[in-house]
Formats: structure tokens, sequence, C-alpha cells
């Protein structure tokens, strides 16, 4: 039997890596736990600590081609992260000149939650705990 434990870590090559390093430690606030510039491959992996739980590497590659990327497309549809207070939580990343959508609700769940983008248009949530 397969005993997956959890999610290890989730992988995005960026188009501008400076960009990028900026909207996801700043932006929203995630902690670096180590970068290393890759001489051979031309490249940066940045390790980012999101809530103590889980780990974003953030890749730079010279030229990556660009990927279709819209919620409702096959494929990944977009990376949710949770939030206490879904209003502050857009104010703040609101401040950094991200748009977000309208507040939305889980009909499940009766949960509220918005997208955004990141610098290359990955669509990302914040849902309300």
């Amino acid at each position: 039997m397969l005993n997956i434990n959890r999610v290890h870590h989730i992988a995005i090559i960026c188009s501008d890596y400076q960009t990028s390093k900026q909207f996801y430690t700043e932006v929203l606030g995630f902690e670096i736990v180590r970068e290393v510039y890759r001489k051979e491959r031309d490249s940066y992996k940045l390790d980012l600590n999101v809530g103590g739980l889980y780990q974003i590497e953030l890749f730079s590659f010279p030229n990556p081609p660009t990927r279709p990327s819209h919620p409702e497309a096959a494929g990944l549809r977009h990376l949710a992260f949770e939030v206490d207070d879904i209003e502050i939580a857009i104010k703040h990343i609101q401040s950094f000149g991200v748009v977000t959508e309208p507040i939305r609700v889980d009909e499940f769940t009766g949960k509220r939650f918005t997208f955004f983008a990141d610098p290359d248009g990955l669509p990302l949530e914040l849902y309300e705990r």
C-alpha cells in the first residue's frame, strides 16, 4: 500500500525570478528557507516555508515556455491558501496592487474565498478558515 503522509512541496517555475520572489515573500509573506543559484542551469531555486507545514519551490529558468492557465482549464486548477480573515488578507495583498475577484461563498461549507493571480498568472485562492 502507498502510504502518502502529506503534500511535501509545490514547485512553481516563474518567468521573472525577482518579481516572483518579491511576490511570494513580501506580498504573501512566505519565509525563505534556502536560496540556491545553480550555475549549470542558469537557474535559481528558492525554498519557501508555508505556515510551517508546506514548502513551495520557486524555480527560474532562462526563457521558460508559457502555459495557459485558467481556474476552469484542464489540469491543476489553482493553489489555495487558508487565511483567518478573508477581508484582512484581501486588503493586504491589494495594498501591493494585486487584483482579486469579488468574495464568493462556498455553497457546501459556507466559507468565503477569492481568486487572484501570481506575477505569471498562476491562479491562487485565499480560503477563509
